[in-house]
């Protein structure tokens, strides 16, 4: 692999999505289940979801912060990396650029407000309903954001004429055929994501010892938010699989290592590939790849036979796919699994076993993120805007961005370090057990 700039922007850009995306998803996520902790407090009277809500919204500030950072830099770093994209595609997806950042500002003016106005109104609802404009900024920053991708996989709302755009229309653009899945997914999958951190988070203190009451109703929370989360994210998954294969069959192909258009396709789970693209060890179900695809265990599915040499995707996607679908049946099976032992009197869904596992799908689930981000990127490759710009097109000429890889790389590290060391103290000088004692009085 040579190290051009092309590559080394490739690198850093990877590098900085892959660091902003963490605190991207626990922003979209978090501010539902602080809104949801909050409304259930309120309505039973009860302390422990009042106090819920308040100890996230403190930690969700710190990610926040660290959120702004990185999402600073990866503005900066489409101008600079990517000129030739901005250049042609910048115009084109402005509208959706600039709504990202109006609903950024928008949920950091209800943030600010809702963070310092507790205990301020007589009635708490009227505390609750700040909570709303949070949840609809954040989100609405998340659904603006995936636009932009979206038109990168399925671009549109233009005419593109020798090298020249015209006939610009900023609507059909955003709102383009790749929109729905993408948008849903990552909106599903960041509520996922942020519920099932929060119930690690609480799964580890109960095993640390912590079994109040407090932890036992955070932790039913945080699980059956985590199932329906974890229905809904498989359920989109699904139709964003029928999308890839009605306008990009070359990425689902790479992804399932189908070289050969057939029907009736089999779906490939793990295996490795042999020199001459023979795939070994992997557990073959039958006829799935043609009901993932097209709904009909008869359909046909174009393989990469039909894809020229030079836009096949790299096949290494494959585990990541593998990958990322097997921790969301994770999730969704231990999700299920509590929820289905917490209905029943006889069982006790805060066993060790239980609890370990949910600690480990904490983890689990920002990876799964980090896998099915790499998959959506990478998968597009050998395009940045698919089938019109390649991406060593649209990358910069400059001969310094491997000192900008190492000095940004460094900058992550101390942003990451500053973050887990906010929150360990903010957190451990203060339990909840505290907080609820001085709430009583």
């Amino acid at each position: 692999m040579e190290l051009d700039s092309a590559m080394l922007s490739r690198l850093l850009t990877s590098l900085t999505l892959g660091f902003h995306i963490i605190f991207a998803t626990l922003g979209v996520g978090i501010p539902l289940m602080v809104s949801i902790a909050e409304w259930i407090g309120i309505k039973r009277n009860d302390p422990h979801y009042l106090l819920l809500a308040r100890r996230w919204t403190r930690g969700f500030v710190v990610t926040v912060a660290i959120g702004v950072v990185t999402g600073t830099a990866i503005g900066l770093q489409l101008s600079l990396l990517w000129p030739g994209f901005m250049q042609l595609a910048g115009q084109v997806i402005g509208l959706p650029l600039f709504m990202e950042t109006f609903a950024f500002f928008f949920e950091a003016i209800f943030l600010g407000i809702y963070l310092y106005t507790w205990d301020r109104f007589k009635k708490p609802i009227y505390h609750w309903i700040l909570s709303i404009p949070v949840v609809i900024g954040s989100s609405a920053s998340a659904f603006f954001i995936s636009t932009v991708n979206a038109f990168m996989n399925a671009p549109q709302g233009f005419t593109l004429k020798e090298g020249v755009i015209t006939d610009i229309q900023p609507l059909a653009a955003m709102f383009n055929p790749a929109t729905p899945t993408k948008a849903s997914h990552v909106l599903s999958s960041a509520y996922l994501t942020s519920a099932f951190v929060l119930a690690a988070i609480t799964a580890f203190s109960i095993l640390k010892g912590k079994d109040s009451i407090y932890y036992k109703k955070a932790l039913r929370f945080t699980m059956v938010a985590s199932f329906v989360f974890a229905v809904s994210t498989a359920v989109i998954g699904d139709f964003s699989g029928k999308f890839l294969a009605e306008y990009q069959p070359e990425k689902l192909a790479a992804a399932e290592w189908h070289f050969e258009t057939s029907e009736g396709a089999d779906l490939i789970l793990g295996g490795t590939l042999s020199e001459n693209n023979e795939v070994k060890y992997g557990l073959r179900l039958p006829n799935f790849l043609s009901i993932l695809a097209h709904g009909n265990p008869a359909a046909e599915v174009m393989g990469l036979d039909q894809v020229p040499e030079d836009e096949i995707p790299p096949l290494f996607i494959h585990y990541l796919f593998d990958l990322m679908v097997g921790i969301g049946m994770f999730l969704a099976g231990i999700s299920f699994l509590y929820v289905l032992m917490a209905r029943f009197k006889n069982f006790n869904e805060n066993n060790n076993m239980i609890l370990r596992l949910i600690v480990i799908g904490g983890p689990l689930s920002v990876f799964a993120i980090e896998f099915g981000w790499i998959f959506s990127e990478v998968g597009r490759q050998p395009w940045i805007l698919w089938d019109i710009m390649r991406t060593g097109h649209a990358a910069t000429t400059a001969d310094n961005v491997g000192l900008m890889f190492i000095l940004f790389t460094l900058l992550y590290l101390l942003l990451g370090t500053i973050c887990i060391v906010v929150l360990k103290k903010m957190f451990k000088n203060n339990p909840a057990e505290n907080e609820l004692e001085q709430l009583s009085e």
